[in-house]
């Protein structure tokens, strides 16, 4: 089985943390992100950040960039994360800030509906706290949704979704595992809202995955896919299957159950690595292992489930991934 492939924009990037706040790299702009994730061949689609990088790179620009590229926008994700937003975007104690990242999301809107995206997603990586009463959590969760819903409910034409994680930056982001982000949807209550489903971010929830892929789709609320690996402590966006590969086998069972045929989307931060080369070997790595998916008797393995014999599956595993007899 082929699968279709894109990435966020960002692996193509520079990279900065807190101790090489000079960067691992030069500045790239959007245009040259866009450049870049061509070379790699097998990608179709990007999610793209907003404001764009660069001086005066505007949406026609983008627009060019990616056709003359072969490339597609997936998404459209507005920077609300950044420094203006440290104490928060939709939760910032400042009702001035509050309604620039509201302004901000649907300025983002405008952009999708330009480069015709397939959503606008939230990543609202400030919100949250870091130390035990620094906030009030009943007030700190009414403004989350309040601006979540004031954007959804001002474009119900355009699909939107939320990617949640655990902490990073803050300490404790509010939408931190697949089932709070679920509460959160359900009372906001808009129907074209839903979850991209982070398969790093899930580990990092310790989470399982492939049951928190399932649960949000039963829901009917997936809107992406994104993959990655972890060491689990951190949101490491390392390439795919190099911690977890078992766990990544699992994930693309689930993903075939759901029937899920959009593209999976590669979220990776190569720190010290040539990106074009990690998205080229996390495409190979999940190619193989669609292949091994292929090769296996699925039907054995679900024979096993029934009674949870946990030998005999992970036997079928090894026999796939290992030639073990």
């Amino acid at each position: 089985m082929e699968r279709e492939y894109g990435a966020g924009i960002w692996l193509f990037g520079q990279f900065v943390d807190r101790y090489a706040a000079d960067g691992y790299g030069d500045p790239v702009t959007t245009i040259e992100a866009i450049e870049q994730a061509a070379k790699v061949g097998r990608l179709s689609c990007l999610d793209i950040n907003y404001p764009f990088a660069g001086d005066s790179v505007s949406v026609a620009d983008v627009a060019a960039a990616l056709d003359a590229n072969g490339l597609t926008a997936a998404s459209i994700t507005p920077h609300i994360y950044t420094r203006r937003y440290r104490k928060g975007a939709f939760t910032n104690p400042d009702p001035q800030i509050r309604a620039e990242a509201v302004a901000l999301c649907k300025e983002a809107i405008e952009v999708a509906i330009e480069l015709n995206a397939g959503y606008t997603k939230f990543w609202p990586g400030q919100d949250g706290h870091d130390y035990p009463l620094q906030v009030d959590h009943e007030r700190l969760w009414h403004d989350e949704l309040d601006g979540i819903k004031q954007v959804v409910d001002s474009a119900p034409e355009m699909q939107f979704a939320i990617e949640y994680k655990l902490k990073e930056p803050r300490v404790h982001m509010l939408l931190c595992n697949a089932h709070t982000t679920m509460i959160a949807i359900d009372e906001i209550g808009a129907d074209n809202l839903g979850v991209v489903m982070d398969f790093g971010h899930s580990l990092f929830a310790k989470e399982s995955p492939a049951a928190a892929l399932q649960a949000v789709h039963r829901r009917g609320l997936l809107t992406s896919v994104e993959l990655n690996d972890n060491r689990l402590e951190w949101d490491d966006d390392l390439v795919v299957g190099s911690n977890h590969p078992i766990e990544t086998l699992e994930f693309l069972v689930a993903v075939r159950k759901i029937g899920w045929e959009q593209p999976l989307l590669l979220d990776q931060f190569p720190f010290r690595e040539d990106p074009v080369r990690a998205a080229r070997l996390s495409i190979d790595i999940l190619d193989a292992m669609e292949k091994i998916l292929d090769q296996m008797d699925l039907d054995k393995v679900a024979e096993a489930q029934s009674s949870h014999d946990a030998v005999a599956v992970q036997r079928l595993v090894a026999q796939a991934m290992l030639g073990v007899g």
